[in-house]
């Protein structure tokens, strides 16, 4: 089956801003977008207006390259920015909320400031953490490597890593930056990413370690204990949580080919959709990295054969059901689309700065 969907608005971002688009904070259609210089916030509906004036942003402590997946608050009122040695929580105004250092992810010293690596060609490619707000916004995950050791590590000796491995899992409190829940999570990273889930305490990671794997985990806080589950073999990409978070997808580390959808509560495959099957034209096609929530039953996701030359096809997913559904375009659409929640979804191109919401036909009718 395939539908056509139905143009909600279509704005450009400004040329001089434009940079990695990501989904902005819940209940508004907003999209953050990253620069050398500043995290900026905006609001596709003022855009459609025709304020082109980000409804927030936060002056950048280090370039965009020196950062892994930085990410603002639901209340537009702090961002975390999680660098090569530290991450820190920075107000609109560029005020420093608070710091938690760590050791570097390019060559895992501990440094003062991004000074003293700055022009290092053995910092140009590192390694990244990444960081993501629970529901309310009151505390924020970071996954980082080696943090300096916290107070209730003081008996760790002199190792600075206190009780943690060589990376860690913390909960912080997004007001003062007080350490709620830490945890080893057991990784060894190239990159990461936070996975928002909908329930209090619970956030999920999705860990790239190259050709190594790609440990997926689950974090469940209570209090100042942080519980970790994590998926059997690392060999699957976790990419969202489902519709009220009983269920979260999956697809294969190394060939992207299956998308598995998995009950919350055990892990269990409920369902299989193969790329290749979806798109026989393109045997090679694989599952892309965007995802998301469309509406309280359906999730968007995207398929591509770069190699092939194969334009970049989404598809909806019922997650009860697993029916797939096409969607067709009245024009170009890039990768990794990410829904709203309340309908609608988000796509970028053809332009460079070109942004688009979409929505079914029939809901409009």
């Amino acid at each position: 089956m395939e539908i056509m969907a139905a143009s909600v608005l279509a704005v450009s971002l400004p040329a001089e801003l434009y940079g990695p688009l990501l989904p902005g904070p819940a209940e508004r259609r907003l999209v953050t977008v990253r620069t050398d210089d500043a995290l900026a916030v905006y609001d596709l509906d003022r855009l459609a207006a025709g304020d082109g004036a980000p409804a927030v942003t936060f002056p950048a402590p280090w370039p965009r390259l020196a950062s892994g997946v930085d990410v603002v608050a639901p209340g537009l009122d702090l961002a975390v920015f999680t660098g090569l040695h530290a991450v820190r929580a920075v107000a609109p105004d560029g005020a420093t909320r608070w710091e938690i250092g760590h050791a570097c992810w390019a060559c895992e010293d501990f440094h003062e400031s991004a000074e003293e690596y700055a022009g290092d060609g053995e910092h140009r490619h590192p390694d990244s953490g990444s960081a993501g707000f629970d529901a309310d916004g009151r505390a924020v995950w970071v996954h980082v490597r080696a943090p300096l050791a916290c107070d209730e590590d003081e008996d760790a000796g002199d190792d600075p890593r206190g009780e943690s491995g060589v990376e860690a899992w913390l909960v912080i409190d997004a007001a003062d930056g007080e350490v709620l829940a830490r945890a080893d999570p057991g990784t060894y990273a190239a990159g990461s990413e936070h996975i928002p889930h909908p329930g209090p305490g619970v956030m999920g990671l999705s860990v790239g370690e190259g050709q190594d794997g790609a440990p997926a985990l689950w974090g469940h806080r209570q209090g100042d204990h942080l519980r970790i589950d994590r998926l059997d073999g690392d060999d699957r990409i976790l990419l969202a949580a489902g519709p009220g978070g009983h269920t979260f997808l999956t697809i294969g580390h190394e060939r992207r080919e299956e998308l598995a959808v998995h009950r919350s509560s055990d892990h269990a495959v409920l369902g299989t959709v193969s790329a290749g099957d979806l798109a026989p034209a393109a045997p090679s096609a694989g599952w892309d990295y965007g995802c998301g929530v469309v509406d309280d039953r359906t999730l968007i996701a995207g398929t591509s054969d770069d190699a092939d030359g194969v334009v970049a096809r989404h598809w909806l997913i019922d997650v009860e059901t697993l029916e797939v559904r096409a969607l067709r375009y009245p024009i170009g659409a890039g990768s990794n689309p990410f829904g709203l929640g309340d309908g609608t979804w988000v796509t970028s191109g053809p332009g460079p700065g070109d942004v688009h919401v979409w929505r079914l036909p029939e809901v409009l009718e």
